[in-house]
């Protein structure tokens, strides 16, 4: 008895420790996409069963409204992208929520096809404006290192609600579909108001000094967007894996059912393994890939979906079902956090939203052709087909991630070689730290080596140089010099800036070497000049 105490204890102390390790409002925000996430588990399982009973529609038809979803749904992020980098995350997020709601409550008691389809058409616009708006959120909380694991923790959230969700779903699609859509509508009311009383605003307010973008000018932003090559490769490999993941929540449950005689509950049942498993595994797993490059973690994840899909087409038993399952869960718990982390740190900080935004397109795309596309196969071919193609097509995204990772990787080790050139220039005196700094700056910003990895501890800290007039305290010059140069800077003949050429450079050195030491803040003078030295 004393050794369990003692292990649950342990447990206790560790759990605390680390829920410790992310702030407050992470929590919050946590706790809101639970509730949220729920109302959308109760019914997206089984909106596609809802439709073709309905409306007494084929999978063709069903993928067309899909379709429709997804493009309006395009809008609806674009804009909400756009308006979470100007207006801020909060607001656009509760927006996007009350709109959630309302859609559901129409879709729920609408009973001719063409105006759910026209009704489709508007609430995707307004119900997704709030997607990139929460996961700006989640990289405006956390620090690079913590990203991966903190979108593990809301997918872990997001699976704990579909655990629940199918079964719940399931008990009241058996008395009234309508259930479904007013539980939703609830979740997404409750979740806005937890927002708007808990949640604070992070979208970084723009300098006194800094002129302010006109909304054209915040929406042309899609266009720096769209030409980070790296970026918009990495988009690609994603659309090609969602739209093999896709079919876990669109075609599966038709297939399933009426290929292989599958229930409903059945179905909720593979579903609920899914889910499990990422509630119970989804944090440990999220660590341990940490420790990979992430782009290898794509490659393995996605072709794990490759396996796992495929096997549709080839099992008939109920328990290779769930071994499908199994394989596939594990392939999402490796691709979901880490696809999410990657996109976090190729944004920069004032576009968060509108690179969330675009990244949603790796999910739009899919929902638009997927369905469609699965529905042909089903309704006018081998059904099997469609879980071949899944196959093909998750091995081209596993061969995509593959060749990312190793341009990232050719990148990476081209870099350093630029690096040690630059450094070997500044020892030589050919140019200035200031000079040295710019140009690292370029190396560090290459369009393929944001792909790769953070060195591990390659914190960047800068030594800060401000020379100010003595008289009127007016900023004359601004400099910031990594600390990795102050070494070679002290030791070597090189100059700091051809700004600060008149002052006393073994002087000028040493009291940046001390600031690098945390020795701050350094101060210099020259005549009526003010240095100020520190470290940040």
């Amino acid at each position: 008895m004393n050794r369990l105490n003692k292990k649950a204890r342990s447990w206790l102390g560790n759990s605390q420790a680390a829920i410790q390790e992310y702030p407050r409002q992470f929590w919050v925000l946590v706790g809101a996409a639970f509730i949220d996430r729920l109302g959308g588990a109760l019914l997206f399982p089984f909106f596609t069963l809802y439709l073709t009973r309905k409306f007494m529609i084929g999978m063709t038809q069903v993928g067309v409204i899909f379709g429709v979803f997804a493009i309006s749904s395009f809008f609806g992020s674009m804009i909400g992208g756009a308006l979470t980098d100007r207006l801020g995350r909060k607001s656009i997020l509760i927006f996007g929520l009350v709109m959630s709601a309302l859609s559901s409550v129409l879709m729920g008691v609408i009973d001719a096809l063409p105006l759910f389809i026209v009704v489709a058409l508007v609430v995707g616009i307004l119900s997704e404006t709030g997607g990139p708006a929460q996961q700006a959120l989640v990289a405006d909380l956390l620090p690079e290192k913590q990203r991966a694991s903190g979108f593990g923790i809301i997918r872990v959230a997001f699976k704990l609600a579909v655990t629940i969700g199918p079964v719940i779903g399931g008990f009241l699609a058996t008395r009234s579909y309508l259930w479904l859509f007013i539980t939703d509508a609830v979740t997404s009311i409750i979740t806005a108001v937890i927002a708007y009383f808990a949640l604070h605003e992070t979208r970084q307010k723009p300098e006194l000094d800094a002129p302010e973008q006109s909304m054209g000018e915040t929406f042309r932003g899609y266009f720096k967007v769209l030409r980070d090559t790296a970026y918009i490769w990495f988009l690609l490999a994603s659309i090609l894996m969602v739209l093999v993941y896709l079919q876990m929540n669109t075609t599966l449950a038709v297939y399933l059912r009426d290929i292989h005689n599958v229930s409903e509950q059945g179905f909720g049942y593979i579903l609920s393994l899914n889910a499990g498993m990422v509630v119970l595994f989804q944090f440990s797993v999220t660590r341990w890939v940490n420790r990979y490059n992430p782009l290898m973690v794509m490659t393995v994840g996605t072709f794990l979906y490759a396996i796992g899909f495929v096997m549709y087409g080839f099992v008939g038993a109920y328990s290779l079902f769930l071994v499908a399952m199994v394989i596939i869960t594990i392939g999402e718990m490796m691709v979901s956090p880490v696809g999410q982390a990657i996109v976090a740190r190729l944004a920069p900080e004032d576009m968060r939203g509108r690179y969330m935004a675009v990244f949603g397109f790796s999910w739009l795309i899919p929902i638009a052709i997927g369905p469609f596309l699965a529905g042909l196969v089903m309704d006018y071919w081998n059904p099997d087909w469609v879980w071949y193609l899944a196959g093909i097509i998750g091995v081209l995204a596993t061969g995509a991630y593959y060749w990312l990772g190793w341009q990232a990787e050719r990148a990476r080790h081209h870099a350093i070689d630029e690096r040690l050139s630059i450094v070997a220039r500044l020892e030589e005196g050919q140019i200035t730290a200031q000079q040295a700094t710019q140009l690292l700056e370029v190396v560090e910003e290459g369009v393929w080596t944001r792909l790769a990895p953070a060195e591990p501890g390659a914190e960047k800290r800068h030594v800060r140089i401000q020379v100010s007039e003595m008289g009127s305290g007016i900023m004359k010059s601004d400099l910031r010099i990594p600390v990795g140069l102050v070494s070679t800077l002290r030791h070597t003949e090189a100059h700091v800036s051809s700004e600060l050429t008149h002052y006393d450079q073994a002087e000028l050195k040493g009291k940046i070497a001390l600031g690098a030491a945390g020795h701050n803040p350094q101060h210099l003078q020259d005549g009526d000049e003010s240095i100020e030295i520190t470290i940040e």
